[in-house]
């Protein structure tokens, strides 16, 4: 996600040198006209905004307030963006500590998966202060599409969270509805995923997805250990909220399922071989 971003920022303009801990990706950014620095600390002296993309939260943690990390070595000012999905709690922590430094913190996960992150059309949602957010519009609509503010820190990973629910429950309803048109037999499956994206079931998942189901095709885009992750973050933040969600649950045991399986580095429509077996149809 972070080089394909980078890249989108550079074409819109902006000075940007890059860092990333893997090699190949650095090579990547470089060989397509992009700075590279050679570490965190280096990336973030004297820079005015810095932007992390992330795995998970001790990631963050390591990179943002570690020996040599960005707190560490940024100016007074910076506005730290951090764009990885991780949980509210952390967040909130995050900008607690940019206060003490006066560095300015968002929270501004995205989500459109690795398409979107190569087309600029993300959906971000910033959570932070409003006059900081402003002053990072042209920033985000650089790389996204909807960019909203919604709320103070941490709102920005808690509407993530809302997301991610409801993508990992869409998958899995896409994929008993496959499975359930082909286990009948007698329908032309493409035509019934068109016309059904047509009406109230049509929803992004069904249009943009449906194909790799098909095809059996689990290349990942965006990983179920990924997925298991964020689904993790979920159910953490609803049990300190209060909030009840059965169907996630029974959703986040299914993705964990699978990488029990070891279909941990699958793309998450990989849910959809879940329910083959289930139903006794896989060939595996």
């Amino acid at each position: 996600m972070g080089l394909p971003m980078a890249s989108n920022l550079a074409r819109a303009g902006f000075d940007v040198v890059g860092y990333s801990r893997t090699a190949a990706t650095r090579e990547r950014f470089a060989s397509a006209g992009g700075a590279i620095c050679a570490s965190v600390s280096e990336a973030s002296r004297g820079a005015e905004a810095l932007i992390t993309m992330l795995p998970d939260g001790p990631d963050v943690l390591e990179v943002a307030l570690g020996k040599g990390g960005v707190f560490e070595n940024a100016k007074p000012g910076l506005i730290y963006i951090d764009m990885s999905t991780i949980s509210p709690g952390t967040a909130k922590d995050l900008a607690d500590e940019g206060k003490r430094r006066q560095i300015r913190v968002l929270d501004a996960p995205v989500s459109g998966g690795e398409a979107g992150a190569r087309e600029a059309a993300l959906s971000i949602m910033v959570g932070g202060s409003v006059d900081d957010f402003e002053a990072c519009m042209p920033v985000f609509n650089a790389v996204g599409k909807t960019v909203i503010h919604v709320g103070s820190n941490g709102a920005g990973q808690t509407v993530k969270a809302a997301n991610q629910l409801i993508v990992a429950g869409t998958i899995e309803l896409v994929a008993e509805a496959i499975v359930l048109l082909e286990a009948c037999g007698n329908v032309d499956i493409e035509r019934a995923i068109e016309v059904m994206s047509g009406g109230l079931a049509g929803n992004r998942t069904l249009e943009r997805k449906t194909s790799s189901m098909l095809a059996r095709d689990f290349k990942p885009g965006f990983r179920v250990d990924l997925h298991h992750k964020d689904l993790g973050i979920v159910l953490t933040t609803a049990r300190t909220a209060g909030a009840v969600l059965p169907l996630t649950a029974v959703v986040s045991q299914l993705m964990a399922a699978l990488r029990a399986n070891g279909q941990g580095s699958q793309d998450h429509t990989a849910l959809f071989t879940l329910v083959e077996r289930l139903s006794g149809r896989s060939e595996n």
